[in-house]
């Protein structure tokens, strides 16, 4: 599983000029699922996301995750952060989960941060959605599970 996470200061996805999911700051995670992806790699990269220490502290430094500060989680499924890119000028998608596979994990990652978070949002699978927002910092980082 593949996550590129973004500390935002608001963040928001639209599916046909309907926002369906948005937060105020926070953080705003693109997750890819791979063909060895299950549940264990979802209940890790949860984890993850809310323990990553990416929030300033008192003395200005990334001290503090977003378990500790209660801001958002934007939950966004993006299959091309898993496309394999090392050849040619189009990506191939052989390195990315089928949406059979990718959607009901999505959906387990989504109900078990809902379950353990209280302010998550998310955009729609399979759609075609635009997404905005205000990146703090910028602070972007690239997480990976195994």
């Amino acid at each position: 599983m593949i996550t590129v996470i973004q500390r935002v200061r608001e963040a928001r996805v639209e599916v046909d000029g309907h926002v369906v999911g948005a937060i105020g700051p926070g953080l705003l995670a693109l997750i890819a699922i791979q063909p060895d992806d299950g549940e264990t790699q979802a209940q890790r990269m949860l984890q993850r996301l809310l323990g990553y220490r990416l929030f300033t502290d008192a003395a200005g430094r990334m001290n503090r995750s977003l378990h500790e500060t209660g801001g958002g989680l934007l939950l966004i499924s993006q299959f091309t952060l898993a496309a394999d890119t090392r050849k040619g000028m189009r990506p191939g998608f052989s390195t990315t989960a089928a949406p059979k596979q990718a959607e009901p994990l999505f959906a387990h990652l989504l109900e078990l941060a809902q379950q353990a978070h209280r302010d998550v949002a998310t955009g729609r699978f399979g759609a075609n959605m635009q997404v905005s927002l205000v990146n703090d910092g910028p602070v972007t980082f690239h997480l990976q599970v195994h």
